[in-house]
């Protein structure tokens, strides 16, 4: 298919959006449907649960690790090509995951599922740009949005349904027809977009590689209680990794880790925002579960209730203000949505044992209606601050940053337990709205940028 001058036409435009929801919804999915079946896995599989944590973490790290080299490599061989393959990688690695017979072959299995879902995540919203007309571009990353937004926080929801009707290898089977649908719906309508004439940056990926995936065992070490020396070397490793990382791509033209497009200050600050946002929203999605069940003396049924209005608020909120970001400026919309954010993590912070259900379900529709109005607007002013040209940088950029500021929340998780015993449910969430009120000061800063 060759790209339209302005979007595609109606009947491809479907086709192509189907594609990206489906393999978007899975690749999102699978960064957190694992977490419920992880006690229920080791123990089929004969493995301690400190060495199950491999089986999230694995996939983690090898999509984390690929998001930017993949992203540069669809500038270069076309973002088409990287997704389909990328698609058909994530597949086939699901089915291994189904029938994997011991935790190594799992591991092993999920490093493939997290390097096809790098070759989805990479270059996804990259795709959006072409996909869409530039006029709707902010109704397109709001779309995206909700789908990655959906999916990542239906996971244990998601989980938790299918491991009530079957074992463990379902939460990996189910991926496969689906994912085979949308293997042959992006070879029928995604756009061949230009391509970049350069070679390939090998030395500047692995770089990369190394300092994104030791930075994420350093951040997940922190939290496993792991010896001093692993979480230091790991640190070590991704400081010196990140070091030459930047002194080589600083030599660049056209820069895999993308310091040309972070010279624009619009990207710079809204790559900051995305990071202190999912920072906010890792802190609470970790803390929740323990503040419902812990203190408030809730079930499991019962707190995945209480979850449910974030996600779906969430899901309402994207596709409206992402058109809006079409008409508005997105500093101003992603203020508000993170000032609501922020506001709704202390009302959940400092609500009193005694709270009736209805009202923990309202705090969190209104931390799930700032999320949704700040991220489409976001997402919108990372992909138009940069180039065309650029649009793979851009796109890997904003999956790492996601990723990235998840992480980091999750890691503080047992940091504010560590310091408050059973308060830390909420300094978790006191801190994730302090995260959320400088992601919106940040946000607001961009007015001067323009």
């Amino acid at each position: 298919m060759t790209q339209a001058s302005d979007g595609l036409p109606r009947a491809q435009f479907r086709a192509a959006v189907g594609t990206i929801v489906i393999a978007v919804g899975l690749a999102s999915l699978d960064t957190s449907i694992a977490n419920t079946a992880l006690p229920s896995i080791a123990r089929d599989l004969d493995a301690s649960p400190a060495s199950s944590i491999w089986i999230v973490n694995a996939y983690q790290i090898a999509l984390i690790a690929t998001l930017l080299p993949l992203g540069a490599l669809g500038e270069i061989v076309g973002f088409r090509r990287v997704y389909v393959a990328g698609l058909a990688v994530f597949t086939v690695a699901s089915l291994l995951c189904a029938l994997s017979w011991s935790l190594p072959t799992l591991a092993a299995a999920r490093v493939l599922q997290g390097l096809g879902a790098a070759g989805v995540m990479s270059v996804n919203t990259a795709l959006v740009r072409f996909i869409y007309p530039s006029n709707q571009l902010g109704r397109g990353v709001g779309f995206n949005a909700l789908i990655v937004a959906t999916g990542t926080a239906l996971g244990p929801t998601v989980a938790a349904f299918l491991l009530s009707i079957a074992a463990w290898p379902i939460l990996f089977a189910v991926n496969v027809v689906p994912g085979m649908l949308a293997v042959a719906l992006a070879m029928r309508a995604l756009p061949e977009t230009p391509r970049a004439s350069r070679r390939f940056d090998g030395v500047g990926a692995g770089l990369s590689a190394l300092t994104f995936s030791s930075l994420i065992v350093a951040i997940g070490e922190s939290t496993h209680s792991a010896m001093p020396w692993q979480t230091g070397a790991a640190a070590a490793t991704a400081l010196v990794a990140g070091t030459l990382l930047v002194r080589h791509q600083m030599r660049q033209p056209t820069p895999l880790l993308p310091l040309d497009l972070y010279r624009r200050p619009l990207f710079a600050l809204s790559s900051l925002t995305s990071v202190c946002s999912f920072a906010a929203q890792g802190l609470s999605f970790v803390a929740l579960p323990f503040l419902f069940q812990t203190v408030l003396g809730h079930t499991a049924v019962q707190t995945g209730i209480l979850l449910t209005p974030w996600p779906v608020m969430t899901g309402i909120m994207a596709p409206i203000a992402g058109p809006l970001s079409d008409r508005y400026p997105p500093a101003i919309l992603g203020g508000i949505g993170l000032g609501i954010l922020a506001t709704g993590l202390v009302l959940l912070a400092t609500m009193p044992a005694g709270t009736p259900d209805w009202a923990i379900m309202a705090r969190m529709a209104v931390c799930g209606t700032g999320f949704g109005f700040f991220q489409s607007p976001n997402l919108k002013a990372i992909m138009s601050s940069a180039p065309p040209n650029r649009s793979g940088g851009a796109s890997g950029t904003v999956a790492t940053s996601r990723l990235l500021g998840q992480s980091m929340g999750a890691a503080l998780v047992a940091l504010c337990f560590g310091i408050a015993g059973d308060g830390g449910p909420a300094l978790a969430l006191s801190l994730a709205a302090g995260f959320a009120g400088v992601a919106g000061a940040v946000s607001l800063s961009r007015l001067a940028a323009r």
